[in-house]
């Protein structure tokens, strides 16, 4: 049912748990079941230092996450805020349909999590 990709990050997922001092988080929950993302960042010089993150939902939600941070670590500020959910599926070989809106939640936290960061240095700079 799922890709291979999709099994590996479950069942190994990568950057779980909170950066220490974040330099921006979010959390995001489903509208549609009870998943639900926590995404960190620590940001160094415009790039995302790091990425971690605490799921609590299906297989899919956890394999979205892990491979969320993946791609985001490294990135500019700017290219990693255009993460989509396709993106994710697609690196993820796939993901059915109907866990596109349920459990691929991690673009949008990371999107929320960078919006904090931007927050704290608009508020910083005052």
């Amino acid at each position: 049912m799922y890709s291979e990709q999709v099994r590996d990050h479950y069942e190994h997922p990568r950057n779980t748990g909170a950066v220490d001092n974040p330099s921006g988080k979010a959390i995001v929950r489903s509208p549609l079941d009870s998943d639900t993302v926590l995404i960190t960042l620590r940001i160094e010089d415009g790039v995302i230092a790091d990425a971690r993150f605490k799921c609590m939902g299906c297989a899919v939600a956890i394999a979205c996450s892990s491979a969320a941070t993946e791609i985001v670590r490294g990135k500019p500020v700017e290219q990693a805020y255009e993460i989509t959910k396709q993106s994710v599926a697609d690196a993820l070989g796939g993901i059915p349909e109907y866990k596109m809106r349920c459990s691929n939640l991690a673009p949008e936290a990371i999107r929320k999590a960078i919006d904090d960061w931007r927050e704290k240095q608009r508020v910083g700079k005052s």
